[in-house]
């Protein structure tokens, strides 16, 4: 678990491919409303956050796909690894969240697993537009483009 040095988070997953798959567009907060020893799994860090998605159903917002293990000194009452966890959000956000995914066809995709100072499991949503195949081959083109010049001006300091 990294722990970001100026806000005091813990942070326990990152989904860095979401970042190659999408343009993302905003980010917001949310709590997530965990049973048993899933929140001493997520403190092992035992948390999966690939392929997972949120969705706004009947009013409130799920997250779909995140695997969370079991927790190894757990017992019987250890849940379902890949269950539906219920996301807490105020309604405004919700019923916002639910006319951007509707009409301008943008995807709710969770970036990181994180817990606050206050101790509390929280997620970092992002509304964000999936990239075509050509748009992630331009981004790796960029990406390695910045390395070389990096590569180049820390070259450049060295002969001086």
């Amino acid at each position: 678990m990294a722990r970001d040095k100026d806000s005091g988070e813990k942070v326990v997953a990152t989904n860095r491919k979401a970042y190659y798959d999408y343009h993302i567009e905003e980010k917001l907060e949310a709590g997530i409303a965990l049973r048993g020893t899933e929140v001493k799994s997520l403190r092992e860090g035992k948390v999966n956050l690939q392929d997972s998605y949120a969705s706004v159903d009947h009013g409130e917002v799920f997250l779909h796909h995140c695997h969370i293990s079991p927790y190894s000194h757990g017992n019987i009452a250890n849940t379902d690894p890949l269950r539906p966890r219920k996301l807490l959000l105020h309604r405004k956000e919700i019923s916002r969240l639910l006319g951007q995914t509707q009409q301008k066809g943008l995807t709710l995709i969770p970036l990181r697993i994180y817990f606050s100072p206050n101790g509390r499991a929280k997620v970092e949503l992002a509304l964000a537009k999936g990239k075509k195949q050509y748009d992630r081959r331009e981004s790796t083109k960029e990406r390695e483009a910045g390395r070389e010049v990096q590569r180049a001006m820390k070259g450049a300091r060295r002969e001086e």
